[in-house]
């Protein structure tokens, strides 16, 4: 599987390491009345999509950069590679 990173261009992704859901770049509010619950369900509940999912994925063997892949899980199809820096920030987090 090819990763067109942003910045470096096509990739193969076993210079990648697969981290799992870019919904993880939303962390909870540890200073929420309910963090305990909120933090519960961001460690342990994922979905496990067939089709279109967002992943994280990190050049481990590259630049060493965050990426957010958008790929289709049962073609291995990517449609979309973003910087997780540029997502974050998107959501208001400067990480």
């Amino acid at each position: 599987m090819i990763i067109n990173h942003p910045l470096l261009g096509p990739r193969d992704s076993a210079e990648f390491t697969y981290l799992g859901d870019a919904s993880l770049i939303e962390r909870p509010d540890w200073q929420a009345e309910d963090a305990a619950d909120q933090f519960h369900d961001y460690l342990y509940l994922r979905d496990n999509p067939a089709g279109e999912h967002r992943e994280l994925w990190f050049h481990e063997q590259g630049d060493r950069s965050w990426l957010v892949v958008t790929r289709n899980t049962l073609t291995h199809e990517i449609t979309k590679v973003e910087l997780a820096r540029d997502v974050a920030r998107s959501l208001g987090r400067s990480r």
